[in-house]
């Protein structure tokens, strides 16, 4: 079982995507799940993340109110939607799992990882 990132893209700086995570869990709503980015030379960051339920979400302060993160149980996916795009926001995107709730930010939590999506802006 693995998670899959899609839906990066290449983007003008100020434009949009959405980043999607499928991620087919028999138990998918029992587990928070978490976005990551990183850049070549940089250290894996954290982006955002929202908890089992989908009623609370985290952010790195460089994205809020900017990005926004959303989960639909049913489906079984997880949403990532990049508004106000800066070329410092170009990165390969990973979502993973975790089976902590708390903790949320830091990578060493998420034990499951999709493949990445890369995503470019630019200026």
């Amino acid at each position: 079982v693995q998670l899959q990132a899609s839906g990066g893209g290449l983007v003008q700086a100020g434009g949009s995507l959405t980043l999607s995570c499928s991620a087919p869990l028999r138990t998918f709503s029992s587990y928070p799940i978490g976005w990551f980015r990183r850049t070549p030379g940089k250290e894996r960051e954290f982006v955002a993340a929202i908890d089992k339920s989908g009623r609370s979400t985290f952010y790195q302060d460089s994205v809020k109110g900017r990005f926004t993160v959303s989960k639909d149980n049913a489906k079984k996916e997880v949403y990532l939607q990049m508004n106000s795009l800066k070329p410092e926001d170009t990165a390969t995107y990973y979502c993973a799992r975790t089976r902590s709730s708390t903790s949320l930010r830091e990578a060493r939590v998420y034990d499951l990882w999709g493949q990445g999506t890369q995503v470019t802006v630019s200026s």
